[in-house]
Parts: C-alpha cells; structure tokens; sequence
C-alpha cells in the first residue's frame, strides 16, 4: 500500500499547510487518517516544555452513540501531572507501541479516561509520540476495539504521521497564542479607554470587570485595599458579582459580611498578609483546605458555592496593600492562561486606583486650600497695608534712591535676593516691591519669619508635613515652599535659621526638591527666595553659626539698605508722610510740628530706624490735644534724655551698632518697666518676637531688671 500511505501523507501535509482553523484541521486529519488505519477514539495530549505537565488538546469518539453519552468534555485546556497517569510510561519510552488497556488499567484502576474507554468497549491503544525538531511534545493515541495488528511497515508510517500531526499542532498551538496575545491587546485598550473617560469608582471597575469577563469565565470580581495605618485589613473598594450563567455583574455591598468575618484573628487580616501576596489560583481540595483555614472563604464556600480563587496582587508596600480577586463555583473554571491575563493587567488597575484615590482626595482637600486660602487673604491684606503709603521709599536721599536701582535692576529676573539691614529698615518691604516689580507679581508672595518661630516647628513651616508625622500632625500641611511654588518666597530674618535647617534650604535653592516631613514623595517648588537678615552673615559664617555654602548661595544679588540716620534728609518727608497717613487712620486732626522738634527728631540717631519713627509719631499723635505735635511724654526716648548730646555743637564720638542697639533695648524696657513680652512689652514697642528680644539681650548682657542697669 505504499501509493496509499503516500496519498494519505500529501492529503495530510496539504491540509496542515492550508488550513489554519483547529476544528476543520483536525477533521480532515482524522478522517484521512481513518482511511488507513480504522480507530474508534483519537486523543491527543500536549506536555509542557519541562515533560512534567500534559493537557489534552484533542478528543474523539467514533460509534460512541452506542452507549451513553460522553461524560467528559471535548477537550480541556488544562494542564495536569503526567507522575501518577499512565502517560508517564509513554514518556520514559517514548516510541509507537500497542497497548493492551486491561493491562494498564492494573496498574491505574482510578484513571477516569481508561474507565470511560472501558465503557465504550475500547480495549486496544496505539500511541504515537510526536516530535517536532526531535523534541517530544506529544503523543498521538488511536483506540480500538479490535486488536489493529500493526506491521512494522504500519509503524514507521505512523510515525511519520506523528511528525506531521506533531506540526499541526505546533502550528494550531502558535495560532491559539497569538489569538490570545490579540485578545489580550484588545482587552488592554478597552479598559484603557474606560480609565481615560470614567471616573467614578464604580462605573470604572464595572467596565473593568465586564471587559475581563470577555476572556476570562467567573462569578464574582472584587478589588479589595488596605492603607497604611487601619488596623482592619483589606477593605472593599470595588465588588461584582452574577447571578447566572450571561447574567450582569452588579455591585455587591460591600457591609454585607458580619464583623467578625471581617476583623477575625483569623479572618481577611490574616490572609493580607500570606494568601494575598502572591499570584495564584486556588481549587478543588486546594480551595477547601483555605476555606478551613480562612473564615471568610469560608463563608463564600458555603454561601456562594465558590469552588475556585484566582490571587493577582496589585501592590504591597509600606503605604498599603491592593488586591484583585476573582472567584467561580467550578473548580477547573481558572487556568494559568487566565492568570497571565489578570496579572497583564494589573498595572493598568494600579493606575485606575491612583486616579480614583486621587480623585477621593480632592474633596478632602478642598478643606486645606479652603485653609491656603485664609492665608492668602492674610496676606494680600498685608500686602495692601504696605503700598506705596507705607514710606519705605518716602525721600530723596541718594541711599533710597540706591536701593531703588536696586530693586529695578533685579526684580525681573529669578535671582536670589539677600536684602540686609538694620531692624525697621524696611527688608520686608523691599521683599514686596521686589515681588510686585517681577513676572510672578500675579502669584502669591509668601512670608517666612525664622527667629518667630521655635526651632522644630521651622521645618514644618517651610516644607509641610504629612499627618501623623509628629505629635499633634492632626492632618497634612502644606509648607511655605509648595505655597511660594510660582510666586516668591521671602525669608526673614535668615540667620536665625538652625544649622540643620539650612542644609535643607540649601538643597531647595539648588535643586529646587523638597519632601515633607514623614513624607517619602519628591516636591518641586518654583518659588523664588528673598531673604533677608539683620545680623552680618559674613561674620555668622566666621563663627560657624551660618554655612558658608548657603551664604554664598544667597548672596547672589545682595541689598544693602542704609539705616535711618544716614537718611537724615528723608526724615522731614517721611514725618509729613506718617502725620497725614497715621492722623487719618486714627482719626485726629493734622498736627504741626515745632520746629525745634523736627530739629531734634532729624538729630536723634534712630536705632529702630523707619519703624521707630512711626511709632513715635503715632504715639504722639495719639496723645497731643493743641495745635501741635506733643513729644514731651517721651522725654526719656527718644528726644529729651538720651539725645540732648546729639544737637549739641561739636562733633562727638559715634557708638558702634552694638552700643546702639543696647541703648536702643534698655530705653524701650526702661518705658515698658522692664516688662518684655506682652501687651506693654517691650518687644511690641519694638516690633520683634519676645524670643528674640530675649536673645538679643542676652547676647549684650542686658539683665532682665531695667534698675539694675541702670
């Protein structure tokens, strides 16, 4: 028969090479094949790459309308151990042979194929392995119920249709992969779209869910999350479930567990930390055994009928856990073709959760702008009290007009601004005017006061911090920094800044990176610095008390602001300026000056500068009842006690600033009584926090009690 075995191996490699659909392939194969060789059952089985695995990708059964009808499905796509089945003896010899069913079912009398073929009246089996590029992948089995006596010419005939068949299943095989591959393709770009145009929790995850549906078979769908800090474990975010068979998933409620299914030692906590972490599917007596273990499967063991559990971790980390779950009352309804598909998809999932967290915060956060807000009023209001009225550049002085080119000259540019200057100077102000002057004028302009603050409460102010990160972090605060980002930030009273803090400023104004505190997330802010300060950095850094790095880093565009005394012939125009504006706000009339006091007032030396100046006149404004100005209250500073050696003809020695400044503190705690802090404080005449006053006396060894320095 060598022209018909010929024939039966072109008809058989045309059909492999032309036909490309499974069910027709194999239909022509088989009935070729029956041509040659009469059989009552086909059966192919494919092993994995390792030989550890088969599954069953065809199965046939001809005359079977004989008996009852066939109890086992068509064709599986499951794979199962080849130990233990009588495949692996066909595997250790892998050659044509006969076998003799009775024979093996001797030695697998709970083999359920055999004890099917039994039913059928099958009691001879030819296996044929197949090879493709000498690599066993199969084997090829014809079951008869007549002994086929096969020659040694039918022999090596089978076994080259064995490696025909073992191409077109290699061949169907890679087609299968490939629709899988596009199915998978088209499953992403569906549940891509529903991330880009849904964004609510439930639509998202149900379109999720019914697209997953397509191609992979289950009952119940459910995404489960646990954040950092709850002490219950996972909590429901989105669960689905069908009634049937093509039935709707709908939204299952997420309460409907009693507690203790929910918070049990054992229960959902429990499997969050080992069930839960690993991809994985769960069935037959694997499942039960779980279900044992865990209440809550048990529950949907006994309540749903849940006989299997597929596990896709969407993320385990130190701010959380997710996970995706789906489950089915049939223990063969997941295979790891599915799994594939599910843990495909997680990072897609894991982005639709850090939207829709995303778009649940919002709401939270509208109470901390609401908070943003607040304090931007503040200091818009702030802002308009210090307008071109407030004197900061009331004169004609050729220091002021100094400052004023200075100010031209850098405000349009992004330059780090250092503004020095004794206190009541005006650094805040010219923070302002710089602000106003640049491009980021439509943005805020925030304020930062370093010596008002105490220490560990600095770094929260400049950089914020998350809740719980310190006791009494209630709730997230945004920091000075992320607040400036687009506008300015102006830091007063720089070096008061603790050594450690400035480390980190130094790496804002470098790199323009920041994290809150207890936060691990990178910020950026473009906010551009001024600083300013009263002290002489240069010598802070000589001393160790400021880094030379950031002094340098800060100092790009310094301003000097000339102190009041040398402006002697802006004191005029300043004092007119603060009687009109001062009288109106008040409510008083306009008052002259006596000559001899606007002499005195141009002679005194102004330690608290431009500021000094204003109270003075408010004071007096407040007090005098005639036609004139009254300073005669404040004999003992600054006009009568103190200064009667200024307007006294004659040049006379100048006190250093040190000595001025001590002058300065002990007049203002003489007039308050000694009193520091407080309503009749001395560091509210003088306009600075009552830490700092307390500091400054220290450091020129100024006791507490006024009489004793005296």
């Amino acid at each position: 028969m060598p022209d018909q075995d010929e024939t039966l191996l072109l008809h058989i490699n045309e059909a492999i090479a032309t036909i490309r659909d499974k069910d027709s392939l194999f239909k022509v194969v088989t009935t070729k094949l029956r041509l040659i060789f009469p059989f009552d059952l086909i059966g192919i089985n494919v092993f994995d790459a390792e030989l550890k695995n088969k599954r069953l990708f065809l199965r046939d059964y001809y005359g079977a309308d004989e008996v009852a009808p066939c109890t086992l499905p068509a064709k599986t796509d499951h794979f199962t151990p080849i130990a233990g089945s009588p495949v692996e003896l066909m595997v250790a010899n892998p050659r044509v042979r006969q076998i003799a069913l009775r024979d093996y079912m001797e030695d697998y009398p709970e083999y359920e194929a055999f004890r099917r073929m039994q039913e059928l009246h099958i009691t001879q089996l030819t296996a044929v392995p197949l090879r493709t590029s000498g690599h066993l992948m199969g084997f090829l089995t014809l079951g008869t119920r007549r002994v086929p006596n096969l020659t040694a010419d039918d022999e090596k005939l089978l076994e080259k249709l064995g490696s025909l068949i073992a191409v077109a299943v290699a061949n169907t095989l890679a087609f299968e992969e490939v629709a899988r591959r596009e199915q998978e393709r088209t499953l992403q770009l569906n549940i891509n779209n529903a991330l880009l145009s849904i964004k609510q929790r439930e639509p998202l995850f149900r379109a999720v869910a019914e697209e997953l549906s397509r191609v992979v078979s289950f009952e119940y769908f459910g995404i489960r999350v646990q954040r950092a800090g709850q002490e219950k474990a996972f909590q429901a975010f989105a669960e689905f479930s069908r009634t049937g068979p093509g039935a709707r998933l709908e939204a299952l409620d997420p309460d409907r567990y009693h507690d203790e299914i929910l918070d049990g030692k054992e229960g959902i906590y429990q499997q969050s930390m080992d069930l839960l972490q690993h991809a994985a599917i769960y069935s037959g007596p694997e499942f039960k055994a779980l279900a044992v273990r865990y209440p809550r499967l048990r529950y949907v063991y006994e309540q749903y009928h849940t006989r299997a559990l597929l596990v896709a971790p969407i993320w385990q980390r130190s701010d959380g856990a997710a996970v995706l779950t789906l489950s089915a009352a049939r223990p063969e309804a997941f295979r790891n073709e599915d799994l594939e598909t599910v843990v495909g998809l997680v990072p897609q999932v894991a982005l639709a959760l850090e939207n829709l967290f995303a778009f649940e915060q919002i709401e939270e956060l509208k109470a901390q702008v609401e908070q943003e807000r607040t304090y931007l009023v503040d200091e818009i209001n702030t802002s308009a009290r210090f307008g071109s009225d407030s004197g900061a550049f009331i004169g004609t002085s050729a220091a002021l007009q100094q400052t004023q080119l200075r100010i031209r000259q850098v405000a349009p540019t992004d330059t780090t601004v250092l503004v020095s200057g004794e206190t009541g100077t005006g650094k805040e102000l010219v923070a302002r005017e710089l602000h106003n002057a640049s491009p980021r004028r439509a943005r805020a302009l925030i304020k930062l006061n370093c010596a008002a603050l105490p220490a560990q409460l600095i770094e929260s102010e400049l950089f914020g911090h998350e809740k719980g990160a310190f006791t009494g972090a209630v709730e997230r605060r945004i920091g000075k920094f992320e607040l400036a980002n687009g506008g300015s930030i102006f830091l007063d009273e720089i070096g008061e800044l603790p050594l450690d803090l400035q480390a980190k400023l130094l790496r804002v104004l470098q790199e323009k990176e920041f994290e809150r505190l207890g936060g691990t997330r990178v910020l950026r802010s473009d906010a551009r610095v001024i600083a300013a300060t009263n002290r002489v950095l240069a010598d802070e850094v000589a001393a160790g008390r400021f880094r030379a790095d950031l002094y340098y880093r800060l100092n790009v565009f310094p301003i000097q602001l000339a102190p009041l005394r040398e402006r002697r012939e802006d004191i005029e125009p300043l004092l007119r300026h603060f009687v009109q504006r001062l009288s109106k706000r008040l409510g008083k009339s306009v008052r002259q000056v006596r000559p001899a006091d606007l002499a005195a007032l141009r002679e005194y030396s102004w330690p608290g500068n431009i500021r000094e100046l204003e109270h003075v006149l408010e004071q007096a404004i407040i007090v005098s009842q005639g036609p004139f100005l009254e300073f005669a209250g404040f004999a003992a500073a600054p006009l009568a006690a103190g200064e009667a050696a200024t307007i006294l003809p004659g040049p006379a020695p100048l006190k250093t600033l040190r000595e001025q400044e001590r002058d300065h503190i002990l007049a203002a705690l003489h007039r308050t009584g000694g009193r520091v802090s407080g309503t009749q404080g001395a560091a509210l005449l003088l306009d600075i926090n009552p830490k700092t006053l307390e500091a400054r006396m220290k450091k020129l060894g100024i006791r507490r009690t006024v009489s004793a320095e005296a």
